[in-house]
């Protein structure tokens, strides 16, 4: 039996997922969560084979987050991320977080339990019809990888090590503790470095990381 949970911040998706994975009997859901903190715990409580999550929920990095967490915990589930849209910069941070793949909220039922079904055997998923915008996606992060290097070759030391911190998901108080320093002090360097790179929030940020090559180190 395949152990599954699954998150979105939206009922009439869960209550979507529920109606698709009914007539299985071979998959057992044995959690869901409306947020990616509740997502985490029930992780943690009822060790799932699998987890779906929301990319985008109740906060803009909050499927990453959950992810990072859930992916921490002993014993992780495979993760796929759900996503309303074909392709997002949220994606490409996911599958380098560990995500082992993504499907789209619309996808059909039957594609669906066969994507469960390889997740519990390990398997990448990877919806057909984006498979061709994920490589340009990729050919897309690897022209922006100069201007990345740029920006961040412009920050001190400390904060490259803070935005790489933020690329891994890390909350103010877990950079704090990674690099001994109080949470003001972080909260400071974390508002400085997303003025410095002109970012509008931490997402931004984690994924000028990625394409900047600070998650390689």
């Amino acid at each position: 039996m395949i152990k599954l949970m699954f998150a979105d911040d939206e009922e009439l998706v869960r209550s979507g997922l529920r109606a698709m994975m009914s007539g299985a009997s071979d998959i057992e859901i044995v959690g869901e969560a409306s947020d990616g903190r509740s997502a985490v715990e029930v992780a943690r409580r009822y060790h799932p084979d699998v987890a779906l999550l929301d990319i985008k929920m109740r906060a803009p990095d909050d499927g990453i987050r959950a992810l990072r967490a859930i992916l921490a915990l002993p014993d992780p589930p495979t993760v796929a991320m759900l996503t309303t849209f074909d392709i997002d910069e949220y994606v490409s941070l996911a599958l380098r977080l560990g995500a082992n793949g993504f499907l789209l909220k619309d996808i059909d039922p039957a594609a669906l339990l066969r994507a469960v079904r390889d997740l519990a055997k390990g398997g990448a998923v990877l919806d057909p019809g984006v498979a061709v915008r994920m490589v340009q996606s990729h050919r897309d992060e690897q022209r922006a990888a100069q201007p990345a290097r740029k920006l961040l070759a412009s920050l001190s030391e400390r904060e490259r090590e803070v935005v790489a911190l933020i690329g891994q998901g890390l909350s103010n108080a877990e950079i704090g503790g990674r690099l001994h320093l109080s949470e003001a002090t972080v909260k400071g360097y974390v508002s400085a470095v997303l003025s410095k790179i002109g970012a509008a929030n931490r997402v931004q940020a984690a994924l000028l990381a990625y394409r900047g090559g600070l998650l390689d180190q």
